[in-house]
């Protein structure tokens, strides 16, 4: 358990009185004659105890637009899986993110040093209305896929808005994604359109994108028509694709007007997200467009205080679900501000130059940069004017206790400084921020309103002050409807419900503290997560295997600086040795087909590797071994004598 005697930071009574939060506690007791004091936990057990009431009145404080909320706000909420909020609703999810239409700015955009743009509200409503025609005529409507191989920029989000405003479902992943890993995934949820940027910017260089489309699209049948975003060149030349055409060709027949928005069921599909678990492809993630703007608005408006003209950014790619959740700030009215790139491109200041320059409100970022704003010894607070700068997010993996005081200590002292966590299987927070409460040193605040946090022990009870499971023993809105192409829906209740019949296990190692806050330790499932992006270990296999000179592998994670690095244990096949050569191939190939957070820190070569009676490796034993702790059930292995082999190596001490 963290051990404090005072709190980093403590909200002033002012600055309570002027949360949204506060003048939603005051709208809840109007509304249901309550009597709820303006106190986070009170609220919170509200939100579960009066679940019906506490969601309504999200939807009526927040201003959802739609046909309802209807006459019921939760059917079978007794099921998990299977309850269903707002079932008689009907919404759009881009007509609530395109409510403002004026001259004010939506979104102020930076590639490094390469290329800026803004865009305010009006042009951001023609550019989707025309996007939104020139997909009509291309044959896009409900249910339709539309995919994106884009970086964070302006087009995308419009490209986004567009395809959701038909009813048409979004899926995307970020340009740095090898062959491999796009077909993977799209290959599975089969878009129709696909939207891709002619490049993108990392590091001070530009990288082709266009190369690599016409690389996958013979193996993806199902896309008939690629629109190219400009951003590295501003007429790029898209004859090596087929079936492309510029975005300014795409919209070109199309006049401005404003945009048509077709309100669907409150549970029908809005986007298709990845994760994946240990063996296969990915998993298709599906949630919900009312379940996400919802819980999003939620998040923004009541525990992050995000407010109408607040300018916030999250530093996250596409592949994120960090992405997804940064753009429903327009429901609040929000500005976001958006990068693509090195946030150390041309050095660790260039975040901080953005901030200051534009006057951000919202800071969110993941835990291994301020981390690394640490290592590199910077200090904000005396460089650069944070002033407007309310709120600082962290997630992506655990915040460490000295990053919270880095933190205080180097980047602004008067700041709500909030881990979050959550994921893509819920595109949303189980924990995050609590604005009218005070910061504990490497704790998370609070438990998110409307979520039924509990940590279980091994017997499945609860527990406070130890580690145990982190569990959600009530539905929430953004429970995935289901996993894309799963028809019977197995394989979305093994994910989630086995464990426990009727209660989501997400798989996270939490401790309950004596504040009411969090600690994480990690993962508990074989799922890796290095820097906060979740990876399914059979990507990885799906590239090493391909080598002669392998004859098996294994993966894991392990806990390192704070975060979790990648590493690869190799049986090599008879009359091979792992050579340095062999090696950097290793590295090469899955950062070409999957992604540079796949690569693995260390390769080590192991004569044996521990497998199932059934043959199946055994990655979370390895994992125990690697990290010192008991490997429970080895009468189930066929050769438990092979852990040994993974104990004490010295490759890992360094």
């Amino acid at each position: 358990m963290t051990e404090t005697i005072q709190p980093l930071w403590t909200p002033s009574e002012d600055r309570i009185a002027g949360t949204n939060l506060a003048h939603f506690i005051t709208a809840v007791n109007a509304r249901w004659d309550a009597n709820l004091p303006c106190d986070f936990a009170a609220l919170h057990s509200f939100s579960l105890e009066e679940m019906e009431k506490f969601w309504l009145s999200v939807w009526e404080f927040c201003g959802v637009i739609g046909d309802g909320p209807g006459e019921r706000v939760l059917a079978d909420g007794d099921k998990m899986p299977g309850a269903k909020f707002f079932p008689d609703a009907k919404v759009n999810f881009a007509e609530n993110l395109l409510r403002r239409n004026d001259d004010g700015e939506a979104m102020v955009f930076r590639a490094e040093d390469k290329a800026t743009e803004r865009m305010t509200w009006r042009q951001l409503n023609e550019r989707v209305s025309r996007l939104q025609q020139g997909l009509k005529a291309a044959g896009v409507g409900p249910g339709d896929r539309v995919a994106g191989f884009v970086p964070n920029m302006p087009g995308t989000i419009a490209a986004m808005l567009a395809a959701t405003s038909l009813g048409a479902i979004w899926t995307s992943c970020s340009p740095d994604f090898g062959v491999g890993g796009v077909v993977d995934r799209f290959g599975q949820s089969t878009p129709k359109v696909l939207f891709t940027a002619d490049g993108y910017f990392y590091n001070g260089k530009s990288h082709d994108s266009l190369a690599r489309v016409a690389e996958f699209l013979p193996q993806l049948s199902s896309i008939e028509k690629v629109v190219v975003i400009p951003l590295v060149n501003a007429e790029p030349d898209v004859s090596a694709v087929p079936n492309a055409v510029t975005q300014d060709d795409f919209m070109e027949p199309h006049p401005a007007k404003a945009p048509e928005f077709t309100r669907m069921p409150f549970n029908s599909p809005l986007y298709i997200m990845y994760s994946s678990g240990t063996t296969g492809k990915p998993k298709c993630i599906t949630h919900g467009s009312g379940g996400v703007l919802l819980t999003h608005l939620k998040e923004h408006v009541l525990q992050t205080d995000v407010k109408r003209d607040d300018r916030i950014f999250y530093f996250t790619t596409c592949g994120w679900m960090m992405w997804n959740w940064l753009v429903t700030g327009l429901a609040a009215e929000a500005t976001l501000m958006l990068f693509d790139g090195s946030p150390f491109k041309p050095d660790g200041n260039v975040l901080f130059d953005f901030a200051a320059e534009e006057k951000w409100t919202l800071f969110g970022t993941s835990a291994k940069y301020i981390d690394a704003l640490a290592k590199a010894g910077l200090t904000p607070k005396d460089t650069h004017d944070l002033s407007n700068l309310r709120a600082m997010t962290s997630t992506g993996s655990p915040l460490a206790p000295e990053s919270f005081q880095y933190v205080y200590d180097s980047i602004k002292d008067d700041i709500q400084l909030s881990s979050i966590t959550g994921g893509t299987d819920i595109v949303g927070c189980f924990m995050a921020a609590n604005p009218i409460g005070p910061v504990w040193k490497g704790e998370i605040q609070a438990a998110c309103l409307g979520m039924a946090v509990e940590i279980f022990d091994d017997e499945g009870k609860p527990v406070t002050g130890t580690q145990g499971e982190l569990v959600c023993t009530k539905p929430f809105p953004t429970m995935p409807l289901n996993f894309w192409g799963d028809e019977t829906g197995e394989k979305y209740h093994a994910a989630y419900f086995d464990k426990y019949p009727n209660i989501w296990t997400h798989g996270d190692f939490v401790e309950l503290t004596e504040h009411g806050g969090f600690v994480m330790f990690g993962r508990s499932d074989a799922t890796l997560n290095p820097g906060g992006v979740r990876i399914g270990t059979a990507e990885i296999y799906n590239q090493v295997e391909t080598f002669p000179e392998v004859a098996e592998a294994i993966v894991i994670g392990q806990s390192w600086d704070n975060d979790t690095r990648v590493i690869l244990f190799l049986r090599m096949a008879e009359g091979h040795a792992l050579s340095d050569d062999l090696t950097q191939r290793i590295k090469q190939r899955i950062k070409v087909n999957c992604t540079p957070r796949h690569v693995p820190a260390k390769v080590i070569a192991v004569a044996d590797i521990p497998r199932t009676r059934s043959g199946k490796i055994t990655e979370l034993a390895v994992r125990d071994v690697v990290h010192g702790r008991a490997v429970k059930n080895q009468e189930a292995l066929a050769n438990p004598e092979a852990l040994n082999l993974f104990a004490n190596l010295p490759e890992l001490a360094e």
